[in-house]
């Protein structure tokens, strides 16, 4: 059975551009900024330049703090030694979280502070987990997932943000 506590060091570094500083200045800051259409409510994750949801070239896409808590929608446990820089991280699960605020707004991370085995079999789909910042560098924070410590009931169907 192994745990993951951390990730750090990175030894491979996002680069923000234009379009997800944004989310980065949040993440530097413990939030979780997501784009959203000022029109419609949708969430776009990663961001665009356009809403997925709308389509409406004029709307504004602002990013908006969300919660950061979902569940897990998928996931697998990484074996891959040959990125350099990781080959002494693995095995590492690797999550994609369904966020609460809307059905279909996922981040793929990192499952932290999880006991697992080498095929994550302990890992669930709809398992509660809620965010970790790791500070990667002075520009950059990672935001990573462990199981939720508590839950909230998830925003009802039809509510601004979920799609159409």
């Amino acid at each position: 059975m192994t745990i993951t506590k951390t990730m750090v060091p990175y030894p491979i570094m996002p680069v923000p551009n234009e379009q997800t500083q944004p989310y980065w200045d949040g993440t530097r800051e413990g939030k979780i900024m997501i784009q959203r259409c000022q029109k419609c409510g949708f969430y776009n994750h990663p961001p665009l330049y356009i809403c997925i949801n709308c389509k409406d070239r004029d709307a504004a896409l602002v990013f908006e703090q969300v919660s950061g808590r979902g569940t897990i929608y998928t996931h697998y446990i990484c074996h891959d030694n040959s990125i350099a820089g990781f080959e002494n991280k693995v095995p590492y699960p690797v999550v994609i979280v369904e966020l609460e605020e809307q059905k279909g707004l996922f981040i793929m991370s990192n499952l932290l502070n999880f006991e697992y085995d080498a095929y994550g079999s302990e890992i669930k789909p709809g398992m509660p987990v809620e965010p970790v910042f790791e500070k990667a560098s002075e520009t950059i924070t990672v935001v990573q997932y462990q199981p939720a410590t508590q839950r909230r009931p998830r925003q009802a169907a039809g509510s601004r943000g979920s799609r159409k």
